[in-house]
């Protein structure tokens, strides 16, 4: 009796081991202190690259002064990320460049490539006193199509693109109907190019070190890429039919068990 007990409760505490694992693997920050509060690192911004579409509009106390600037010439007319035909009737903006520039109205082109938007609010506004052509100027620049790839064990993968630039992966994935149960939390990989260089990153989302990788703010044109767990790995790698094998086998014995248990039974008796 002592060597049962023994062994159900190893059993027990085995299962529960087993079970404590698994639900760390599926579950984020899982290490977090609750109720704690600390300083966020990184920027969720890494300046301006080509083929950003930037919206640009000059204010004044004066607003016939801001008029030429904020005309349709030199601009782009885009829908749902889209550029679209001239003459559009839809959203429009500064389309820059493979050299990293924009042409403005009157001040001509600029180079922006690098530049947070703030940098180049600032660089327009001084350009448009410096030359004379606004006393007040109050510029404010905008990116319209900011946009980020998900792919992977992910319930909607696909291409995702929101309004401003600020965008964390777990705003990301939660757009993207957050992981399967088969998503691999522990090494979520994100691909960035950015002024010519590509870096390929990690993030462990069951880790509060999450908060601090150079990635949790994702970038313009990132792709995020959720890796199957090993369990999923090992599925693929099975005969999709031995399931199908298992399950016709498991049915010939359960009917020959109940077959070969009547005619025991019916034996049993006629013997009586």
């Amino acid at each position: 009796m002592k060597i049962r007990k023994l062994l159900f409760c190893a059993a027990v505490a085995l299962m529960s081991l087993t079970s404590c694992n698994q639900t760390q693997e599926i579950a984020y920050i899982h290490d977090a202190q609750r109720d704690s509060a600390m300083t966020m690192q990184g920027q969720f911004s890494g300046g301006i690259q080509a083929n950003d579409l930037l919206s640009i509009y000059v204010e004044s106390e004066t607003p016939e002064s801001t008029i030429q600037f904020n005309q349709e010439t030199n601009k782009i007319a885009v829908s749902n990320g889209q550029v679209m035909n001239p003459g559009s009737s839809a959203v429009s903006g500064y389309l820059v460049n493979h050299d990293g520039d924009i042409i403005f109205p009157v001040l001509g082109k600029i180079h922006v490539l690098g530049m947070t938007h703030n940098e180049l609010a600032q660089h327009i506004e001084q350009q448009l006193i410096s030359e004379g052509h606004i006393t007040d100027p109050v510029v404010t620049v905008k990116l319209m199509n900011f946009r980020v790839c998900i792919l992977g064990d992910v319930n909607r993968p696909g291409q995702l693109v929101v309004p401003g630039e600020r965008l964390t992966i777990f705003e990301a994935l939660s757009m993207a109907g957050d992981l399967t149960i088969y998503g691999q939390r522990h090494n979520v990989t994100v691909i960035r190019e950015e002024n010519g260089l590509r870096t390929i990153g990690e993030i462990d989302l069951s880790s509060q070190t999450v908060f601090d990788s150079p990635y949790y703010y994702l970038h313009q044109n990132d792709v995020v890429y959720v890796e199957p767990n090993m369990r999923k790995k090992k599925n693929a790698e099975r005969d999709p039919m031995v399931m199908t094998y298992i399950s016709s086998a498991v049915s010939v014995i359960s009917v020959m068990s109940s077959v070969f248990y009547y005619w025991i039974l019916s034996r049993y008796y006629l013997n009586r």
